[in-house]
């Protein structure tokens, strides 16, 4: 979701073009797009109203470059074996004691009533209770009530009782990211690792699960099933060829089987991979290995025996071997279909698959590379090719198309271009979000969902949108409750997931997962309203960038705050907590009183309802009242625009107070590197004033300050694909700006974070976290194994602290650094939190950590605690040690 700016327009980011890049490893990115959507307000400026709304496209590809570039710099490509030797130096790493405890237990509601800034929330707009991105659906066909989802980085969470609450099963998997879910014939649960929504954060995997009991059980490493065919991949579909006695799985590296009937261990098989001459030969490739045979999709006909299969391999911004690819004999050999009809065989890119139960239908819903490679700046903001029927279910046609973006906007949607405006319609995200099923128990019923569901009873004659983007807009709006004649077809943005129950005795239902958690409805259900599963609290999954926390000023407790992918900022105040007269949290729920995108978030620690939130691109927004709007219509001004206006602010930017002179002091890093004195007195972005040039082309990536004293991290070109990778530490140490001299050791790689030791007086120990992993994996330039490094001379020198015996620093991909009030430090990396026990002696932080990536670490106020924002677990604390 979009932020809307009735009054004020917050300061949109320099628009940059995608970039490829493909992460060969599991803890770090699927793929980076070649396409991007600049979308322009009505006055030419980039925008964030409801009206002028087409910027989300674009700043999802942008989000890409922000993740995968850390990760992947200096070559855009890590190889394969990364992770699991990561992980297999965890497991024998000593552990320092201190368990972590989880903080983001109460339910988060995006629609609460008194958090309503026009300007800055989407509060009011439908979505109701969120959680975060689910990636991946699967109910159990003997057991009526039983669904699993899985979340993108979140791992799997359990529901025995339709969606209600909601337990966590997979915690202590190497990895959290999950691509598909599956129930298999003999109902057992198979969990494929590594999301597959080429979104900015979707990590690769370990492998593929199946857990024999998932009724009552829990995953765990032994049931991986294989051996590391799949490691290091994307897993986007595993379905069952019951008849035939396969079982298979479309990954990023291809098409893979292997025998129901096999031993654990056995290995999967490639059966397709058109570049690779895999199942086929005589397909050319047109992309380079980054992008060669990723399997999006892959059906059994029903009614054929189990010998008819069909498969989409296709890379997203368009490749030779893009198609649509069939085999006769259950996936032993295959041939390239010649869609006829209205699929145009060149224009095929990511496609999703539906055969009616009896196998009578093919329902296809495709993504045009050709729109996608046409969208950056041309004003074509749906890259939709459209959705399609077989009515022989046959895999080369005849076709018939069924939908376009264009019809599906006048079908109810929230996405009319006099509805939400132009530069975004229906399928602007269809390499993103897109799928498609059909009901088992009626061939012409069939469910899409794209930014927003979609649903047809008539085999495609006729849509009806049925899971709005949101009310805002729409006739029906009004920011006054009273007023608002708006229905409950409304759900968060962004469908990724889709499962239909199929329980005896049980009503059908269909549930659907996006950016937002999870929703359910009858299928039979044609009246408005969806029942939201994340009204419990239970599923949590949120998405996190960052976390701060302050003291309330009441004595009641803590305000935590945390920046979010597409679920706003979050803020949990103490139930009951009170501030300037106001309650701001009666029944103890978070709520979101900043829309969109939330990245780095600075808190007051004196006063937990002074904050500054980031929207993307260093667009920072205050309130001084917790952003509480006392009026029910959010009339009120209570949260203030005060962007510096920065030309080259990276997607996540960072800014900070000044640690000894919080309020005296604010700083923050786009090409420029700006201060700000007025702090909680800011009315504007003319409160910052620029510090220091980092250099044309050069992007702020971490920045810390220390009595006034600033150090500040950039990388620029940020990737290979603009130029050669660049990267460096500026500093004001010594009485003036420079630029450091790194050593040549010194890994080329890029800087994540920045922390000066309080124990100097000085200002002169300073470290430094680096991303990636180290030049072992990491091909091009640059040496040094080292994730964290140390000057004690102000910038003079720098020495490895990393360690190189059995207890060092695990070569993982390094966020951020902390150095607690004891003056330990703490470092979280896409692996878990680790500390320092001396110089080169590392140990886990406690053992009861998620492993889902650990990005951003924060004290309490008080200093005896530490925050851990998860990229996919919410947000947890442990004692500071």
């Amino acid at each position: 979701m979009r932020v809307y700016s009735a009054r004020r327009r917050p300061r949109r980011g320099a628009e940059s073009g995608g970039r490829a890049a493909f992460a060969l490893v599991a803890a770090a990115l699927l793929i980076a797009g070649t396409g991007s959507v600049t979308a322009y307000g009505a006055d030419g400026t980039g925008s964030s109203r409801h009206d002028t709304a087409g910027d989300e496209s674009h700043e999802l590809m942008e989000s890409l470059d922000a993740f995968n570039e850390p990760r992947l710099s200096p070559s855009d490509q890590v190889a394969p074996g990364a992770y699991a030797d990561a992980w297999a130096h965890i497991k024998n790493m000593p552990v320092r004691s201190g368990g972590w405890s989880e903080v983001t237990t109460s339910p988060y509601n995006e629609d609460a009533l008194h958090y309503r800034d026009h300007s800055a929330s989407n509060s009011g707009g439908g979505a109701g209770h969120s959680a975060g991105r689910i990636a991946a659906l699967a109910t159990d066909p003997t057991h009526q009530g039983v669904v699993y989802a899985g979340a993108a980085g979140g791992g799997v969470f359990r529901s025995t009782d339709d969606g209600k609450t909601w337990t966590p099963i997979a915690d202590r998997l190497p990895a959290l990211s999950v691509g598909a879910l599956a129930v298999g014939p003999d109902g057992s649960l198979w969990l494929a690792t590594g999301e597959a929504t080429t979104a900015s954060d979707n990590y690769l995997g370990s492998g593929v699960y199946r857990l024999a009991d998932p009724v009552t059980g829990t995953f765990g490493e032994g049931d991986k099933v294989g051996g590391t065919e799949l490691d290091s991949a994307s897993i986007h579909t595993v379905t069952f060829d019951k008849a035939a006695g396969y079982v298979f799985a479309a990954s990023s590296h291809g098409l893979f089987r292997r025998p129901l009937s096999a031993g654990q261990d056995a290995a999967w098989t490639k059966v397709l991979a058109p570049c690779a001459g895999v199942g086929i030969s005589g397909v050319g490739c047109g992309v380079d290995s980054h992008y060669a045979d990723i399997a999006n999709d892959v059906a059994v006909q029903p009614g054929s025996g189990g010998k008819k299969l069909l498969a989409n391999v296709a890379w997203r911004s368009g490749a030779d071997y893009n198609g649509f690819y069939y085999s006769d004999d259950a996936g032993t050999t295959w041939k390239r279909a010649n869609p006829t009809g209205a699929i145009n065989p060149a224009e095929i890119g990511n496609a999703a698959f539906a055969y009616a139960a009896d196998g009578s239908r093919l329902y296809v819903s495709m993504e045009s590379p050709k729109l996608l490679n046409k969208s950056s700046g041309s004003g074509v903001y749906s890259v939709l090719a459209g959705v399609y029927v077989s009515q022989s279910g046959n895999a080369n046609g005849s076709f018939k198309q069924i939908a376009t973006s264009s019809s599906l906007s006048t079908s109810g949607s929230a996405m009319k271009v006099n509805e939400i405006g132009t530069g975004y319609q229906p399928g602007s995200q269809a390499w993103y979000d897109q799928v498609i099923a059909v009901d088992p128990t009626d061939p012409n019923h069939v469910y899409l969902g794209l930014e927003e569901m979609f649903e047809s009873r008539d085999g495609g004659a006729t849509w009806k949108a049925i899971g709005r983007y949101w009310d805002f807009g729409m006739k029906c709006f009004s920011y006054d409750p009273a007023a608002n004649s708006c229905d409950g077809d409304v759900m968060h943005s962004d469908q990724h997931a889709l499962a239909l129950s199929q329980w005896k005795g049980g009503t059908p239902e269909v549930f659907v997962g996006n950016d937002g958690g999870a929703y359910a409805r009858p299928t039979a259900q044609t009246a408005a309203g969806w029942r939201n599963l994340n009204e419990s609290g239970t599923l949590r999954n949120l998405q996190y960038y960052s976390v701060r926390a302050g003291k309330m000023t009441d004595g009641s407790g803590e305000a935590v705050w945390g920046g979010l992918q597409d679920n706003g900022v979050s803020l949990l105040a103490p139930k009951g907590a009170t501030y300037q007269g106001q309650q701001l949290n009666p029944d103890g729920r978070m709520v979101s009183p900043f829309g969109g995108d939330g990245g780095d978030q600075l808190v007051n620690p004196d006063n937990g309802c002074q904050t500054v939130g980031e929207y993307v691109d260093l667009a920072l927004q205050i309130t001084n009242n917790c952003g509480y709007t006392a009026s029910d219509d959010g009339s009120e001004d209570v949260i203030t625009d005060i962007a510096p206006g920065d030309p080259g602010a990276r997607f996540i930017a960072p800014f900070g107070a000044d640690e000894t002179d919080p309020n005296g002091l604010w700083v923050a890093g786009g090409q420029y590197v700006w201060g700000n004195t007025q702090t909680w007195k800011s009315t504007s972005g003319a409160d910052w004033t620029k510090l220091y040039d980092l250099g044309a082309g050069h992007s702020a990536t971490a920045i810390a300050s220390r009595d006034h004293v600033t150090w500040a991290a950039w990388c620029g070109p940020c990737s290979r694909v603009d130029g050669t990778f660049g990267r460096g530490i500026a500093t004001n140490h010594g009485g003036s700006w420079h630029q450091v001299d790194l050593p040549p050791a010194f890994p080329s790689r890029y800087v994540s974070g920045l922390t000066i030791d309080p124990s100097d007086a000085s200002g002169r120990t300073v470290y430094a976290v680096v991303n990636g992993f180290s030049r072992h994996w990491n091909e091009g330039p640059g040496a040094g194994y080292g994730h964290v490094w140390r000057t004690t001379d102000g910038g003079a020198t720098w020495a490895d602290v990393s360690g190189d015996a059995s207890d060092s620093f695990p070569d993982a991909p390094a966020n951020a650094a902390l150095i607690t009030k004891g003056g330990t430090l703490v470092v979280a990396t896409d692996l878990g939190v680790f500390t320092s026990t001396s110089a080169g002696h590392w140990a886990r932080l406690g053992t009861n950590l998620p492993t889902s990536p650990a990005v951003y670490l924060s004290p309490s106020p008080d200093g005896s605690q530490v925050y851990v924002a998860t990229h996919g677990r919410g947000i947890w604390r442990t004692q500071a040690p």
